[in-house]
């Protein structure tokens, strides 16, 4: 499983309907979408729930990469939002982990997200107990990935590495609001959910 975004953050005063329009619109261009487990189609609204910028911020889970590939570089869908939008940057991790949760039938409506940066002391160019100390802080973040997997309202959690920058990111889905009491980074709106291979995910640890 690889984890993708892309933040394409918009003027101040920009009409978010424009994309509320284009969703509704494209949107199910990728309902179908072979070798991808999800798209999550995210905004975030200036002013609202503690944003202060207008994002259009897409999330993805794809199950087979060369797909991911061909979206991004072969023709297979991302020019529409160079033609529109310019060329933004695509951040991309490595997934570890993948749940289901109790609202998993119900469709989305919010999606949090928790950046981490792992510690000096799990660096693996620290010396003695380096990769274990890694190892051990990774397992801490799926042990909360599945505990929180099971509250009430989430669609699915996910947790994937970015091994250039040593950081966790966890992506929720959640059927309603994000919880007010709930640790995130950034909190959205989910606009609309394709998941052409949401099933074929493996559930829990991905080693």
């Amino acid at each position: 499983m690889y984890a993708m975004q892309y933040d394409v953050t918009l003027p101040a005063d920009y009409d978010m309907d424009i994309i509320r329009t284009r969703v509704a619109t494209r949107g199910h261009l990728l309902d179908d979408r072979a070798g991808l487990g999800l798209k999550a189609y995210a905004i975030r609204e200036r002013g609202v729930d503690g944003s202060p910028v207008n994002q259009y911020a897409p999330f993805y889970l794809w199950q087979d990469p060369g797909r991911m590939s061909e979206f991004l570089v072969g023709g297979g869908g991302f020019q529409g939002i160079v033609d529109d939008f310019g060329r933004p940057v695509v951040r991309h991790w490595t997934g570890v982990g993948f749940h289901p949760g109790p609202a998993v039938a119900d469709p989305p409506r919010a999606a949090s997200r928790l950046l981490t940066t792992l510690a000096a002391g799990t660096d693996l160019a620290s010396t003695d107990l380096t990769a274990t100390d890694l190892a051990t802080a990774v397992a801490h973040a799926l042990d909360e990935l599945s505990a929180l997997a099971g509250t009430e309202g989430v669609h699915c959690a996910a947790l994937a590495v970015d091994a250039h920058h040593w950081q966790l990111a966890r992506f929720v889905l959640w059927h309603e609001d994000v919880p007010a009491a709930h640790e995130a980074t950034e909190r959205y709106r989910v606009l609309h959910l394709s998941t052409p291979e949401m099933a074929d995910i493996p559930t829990g640890r991905h080693w």
